[in-house]
Parts: C-alpha cells; structure tokens; sequence
C-alpha cells in the first residue's frame, strides 16, 4: 500500500516537519556524497545503534553521552528509497500531525518514539551485530499519533493487483490497521530467522505514540 495523500485541508505551516525531512536529506547527502566510500562502515557503526554494543554500555553503567545512537540512528539510512519512503511518511502523516499536536509536543512525540522504537528492537534483538538505523521508528509513532489526531480521516493510497494499480480512499483506521498488522506478522516471521527490516521498532515506535500523545502537555 503506498499512501498518497489524505483528505485534511489545514491552515498553517509545519515547520518542525520540514525541519526534520531537511536534517534527514542533509545527513544522507554527507553520509553519501561526501564521505568516502571506505568511511561508510565506521560511520554507521559510529552512529547506528548496534544492539549488542548497547547492552555492553547497560551493563557497564556507561556515560550518558556513550548512549548518542538512540538518537543518531534515527538520521541514517541505508539507501535512496529508504529515506524516500521514510519522509514520504513522514511528510503525509506528520504535517497534519504536527499542527494538530504543536510544535514542540510533535517534535517530543517524534523522538521519544524514535528511542522507545529503538528499545524495543534491542530488547527483542540483544545480541544483534547489525546497527539499527533510519527514522521509521520516529515515523511510526507519528503515525500513531496521526490516528489519535485524526480517527475519521480517509487516505488514497496506491494498491498493487497483480500486474496493474487501482487508487481506493479507505479510512484512516483501515489503512493504519492492516499496517501494524503487516508489522506484526512481519515481526513475528522475524523472530524465528534473521531480518534487516526492525519490524518491532515499527511497533514499538507506533505504540509509544498512542500513548505519548495522551499524556504530553498541550502546547
């Protein structure tokens, strides 16, 4: 399912969204144009987080500062598409959010899940190697959020059959249902082999944000 848009008209200017896909963009265009390719590696192992490498942290009491990737994480990705498809989400879900929201508690909601996203994929994956990077966690509890704010919304999305596409506008609860529930069998499929895609930190993510966007303070 590729979402395309939705049918909110609001007034206002989401700027802490467009900061965000920015800082993004930026990010990907140093990580990828600038470094060179041989940097790659340790770049990602510098600021990914490694599942493995955090638990060693937990268990030695590090310094707060040596906790950065649960926060870093969150500006890599891996590819064109992976950052694409993460601030197409972004932008669809997280305009209308952040003008329901508020600044300021869309960007709270927006890196609280992000880190609880990333908790939760450490503890399902302790003694995982591979870092952990990308902003769909983020996404997902912005995506929570989106159907806390707006339970009646509808969505036009892009739908594959078979060898050709059909456009449906099907409500905002539909389109948000089948998609925790693709991240959950994914996430179960998961457990029983190994996965490049942190399906729990999607679920981890989008349930932090059903409930931060209950108890944060209005702005």
């Amino acid at each position: 399912m590729i979402p395309l848009r939705d049918n909110l008209h609001l007034r206002g200017t989401p700027l802490a969204t467009v900061g965000l896909i920015s800082l993004n963009a930026a990010v990907f265009f140093y990580e990828y144009f600038t470094l060179p390719m041989a940097a790659w590696p340790g770049f990602v192992q510098t600021f990914g987080l490694i599942p493995s490498s955090f638990m060693a942290l937990w268990q030695q009491e590090a310094a707060v500062s040596a906790y950065q990737p649960l926060l870093t994480s969150l500006f890599l990705h891996g590819g064109v598409m992976h950052l694409i498809g993460n601030m197409w989400y972004l932008w669809l879900f997280g305009h209308s959010s952040e003008l329901c929201l508020g600044r300021w508690r869309f960007l709270s909601v927006y890196f609280a899940c992000g880190v609880a996203a990333n908790l939760v994929h450490v503890a399902f994956y302790p003694d995982s190697a591979i870092p952990i990077i990308g902003a769909s966690g983020a996404v997902s509890g912005i995506l929570g959020a989106y159907l806390y704010c707006f339970p009646r919304a509808k969505i036009l999305m892009l739908v594959p059959l078979f060898l050709f596409f059909t456009i449906l506008e099907v409500p905002a609860t539909a389109f948000v249902g089948v998609w925790f529930l693709l991240q959950l069998i994914n996430g179960m499929t998961g457990l029983m082999s190994l996965t490049m895609i942190a399906w729990w930190a999607h679920i981890g993510g989008f349930l932090a944000g059903m409930a931060l966007v209950r108890l944060l303070p209005r702005d």
